[in-house]
């Protein structure tokens, strides 16, 4: 398998892990201590609608990442799709940098290697 389909495959499994958190999340899981500067154990409204506003973003990026990847049509065209890549994977470096700073040390613990994987999978598609 080509590594631009590995990255592809490996970015949407984490993506649709992360959405499963936010869906936890939206539903009142007493997770809130992982996400959003974790002040809070359980969400408040507008931390909630947040989290369902994550997870459709998380199905664009996870198409992006099979578009760019060859596995899907491309968003808009081939070169939109090849600046998206690059944005998510700048998206992804800067994740890594609020999650590695945030007070709350779960957040550091989960959110930060999460953020670094999917750059490093952002990276791998964006170069190819």
């Amino acid at each position: 398998m080509p590594l631009d389909q590995l990255a592809a495959m490996v970015a949407c499994v984490v993506l649709g892990g992360l959405a499963v958190f936010q869906a936890a999340l939206v539903a009142g899981a007493p997770l809130g201590r992982m996400a959003w500067g974790g002040q809070h154990e359980v969400l408040p409204v507008r931390l909630r609608a947040g989290s369902a506003v994550s997870i459709g973003l998380y199905a664009l990026f996870a198409y992006a990442a099979l578009a760019k990847a060859g596995l899907g049509p491309p968003l808009v065209n081939e070169s939109f799709t090849s600046v998206f890549s690059w944005v998510l994977t700048g998206y992804f470096a800067l994740g890594v940098v609020m999650n590695g700073i945030s007070r709350s040390k779960p957040e550091r613990l989960v959110m930060t290697p999460t953020a670094l994987l999917l750059a490093a999978l952002y990276l791998a598609l964006s170069l190819n």
